[in-house]
């Protein structure tokens, strides 16, 4: 055995070393002129790469050529978020399905199309026969996205008509992986507790009275008991996860996968793995970390000079996890106010109450108003910014006794109504294959033959 072969691992460790010193994968700052990478334009407005009727997101005006903050708003299908949420909540209803379907078929359902939509996702949430057994408790993974992302792709092999493009195909394939995605976590959740948190494992069945909050609820917990407030609380979660215009990354990976004219569960199941990067979906498992580091640090909770030079520490690399950034401040759009964060801080002060943790809801609140004015303090920056809905959602699922592992994967329920709009969309919109182009940076070698490497 060669030298440099001890072991699979120290061959890799070796290579790696190399790597770290060598240049093959540095780029320059200087490299990067004129790349909007990011997809961002230099002012910060998004690259234009398509044209879409699902969602809109708002969070400032260009006037004579100038970004200008505003408040920020979101449409489904043209209908403020907003608008939607007084709707369903003033008659009492849960509200996701009703937005799925808004989201998948382009409108309102009416009262008897509701209920039909409701016993469709109802009919289809159980899995199907062997499902949980042969592709989830055979393979459990430490990771709920991962095991998500896998489960997806393994519908393939359960479909009569898997990679059919057609309309009709594509909104059934839709249907039930938006009704089956709580079962999936649910399952993958329960099948991690038992075999890497030394649990008891408990699979519970879908209840078909329920809503999609109620069930998710219901078969996540050991008892399966919630109470009503809490399940409105979930579902109002999913409402306003559920969709966020084509350009976030993980519905822009949907469509680049869905222009290749790939099938359905890749195009989904890949932007699942976009959704897992704590830069996406798992940015607010880094706000409930950080959130709990100025807890501890932070000897009064009510003291605006402590709370703000704590700040100013995490934005000098001095706290936090080293980054600089106060994770759930600021966004890529919204500018004065992120309207999914609103919604959720007003809907939470009452369960915070009940749930003791009103203090808890007040330090957020705190931090969420002092970190515009220590972030221009310390950068210099006159920057607009605002709290953005991971800063809130992580607390809001503590209130509900919602386990960290579950916080992206509750993300995921939701926005695969989203997703599946998108995806439906580009393949009927678009016959081009999304194909961006990469500057190359290597000139040109000469081969050298292994004998006198």
């Amino acid at each position: 055995m060669s030298v440099f072969y001890s072991s699979p691992a120290t061959f890799i460790d070796t290579l790696c070393t190399e790597l770290e010193n060598s240049t093959a994968f540095q780029i320059s700052t200087r490299d990067n002129v004129d790349i909007k990478r990011g997809l961002r334009n230099a002012d910060g407005t998004g690259v234009m790469v398509g044209c879409t009727k699902i969602g809109s997101v708002q969070g400032y005006s260009i006037i004579d050529g100038e970004k200008n903050p505003m408040e920020g708003r979101l449409f489904y299908r043209g209908y403020d978020i907003m608008d939607l949420i007084d709707g369903f909540t003033r008659e009492q209803r849960f509200g996701f399905e009703e937005i799925a379907y808004l989201l998948l078929l382009g409108r309102l359902p009416t009262r008897t199309e509701y209920e039909a939509f409701r016993t469709l996702l109802s009919d289809t949430m159980a899995l199907p026969d062997g499902f949980t057994e042969d592709m989830i408790l055979k393979a459990p993974s430490a990771n709920i996205m991962n095991k998500l992302a896998r489960s997806v792709l393994a519908l393939y092999s359960y479909d009569d008509n898997p990679d059919s493009t057609e309309l009709r195909n594509m909104v059934r394939q839709c249907i039930q992986l938006v009704a089956r995605f709580p079962m999936i976590v649910a399952h993958a959740y329960a099948t991690k507790v038992h075999y890497f948190d030394g649990g008891s494992l408990v699979l519970h069945r879908p209840v078909p009275e329920y809503s999609i909050a109620e069930n998710f609820l219901a078969t996540t917990r050991l008892d399966s008991k919630f109470t009503e407030e809490e399940a409105r609380l979930l579902d109002l979660c999913l409402v306003i996860h559920a969709e966020h215009g084509g350009g976030n990354n993980s519905a822009f990976t949907c469509r680049v996968l869905s222009s290749s004219g790939t099938d359905t569960y890749s195009a989904i199941a890949a932007a699942v793995g976009s959704l897992k990067g704590p830069k996406h979906g798992g940015a607010n498992q880094r706000v409930a970390a950080m959130f709990e580091e100025i807890k501890a640090n932070v000897g009064d909770w009510k003291d605006d000079e402590e709370v703000s030079a704590y700040l100013e520490k995490i934005l000098n690399k001095e706290a936090g996890d080293g980054s600089g950034l106060i994770y759930g401040i600021g966004h890529a759009i919204y500018t004065r106010s992120d309207p999914r964060a609103t919604v959720l801080k007003r809907a939470a002060r009452s369960l915070a109450e009940k749930t003791g943790l009103a203090q808890e809801l007040d330090l957020l609140e705190s931090i969420e108003r002092l970190s515009p004015c220590v972030f221009a303090r310390v950068t210099g920056s006159d920057k607009t910014m605002c709290a953005n809905v991971d800063f809130y959602s992580g607390l809001v699922y503590r209130m509900l006794n919602i386990p960290e592992d579950l916080f992206t994967p509750i993300f995921a329920i939701a926005r695969i109504a989203g997703w599946c709009s998108h995806r439906i969309e580009e393949v009927m919109t678009s016959n081009r294959i999304i194909r961006p182009a990469y500057k190359s940076l290597n000139l040109y070698r000469p081969y050298v033959s292994m004998r006198d490497r």
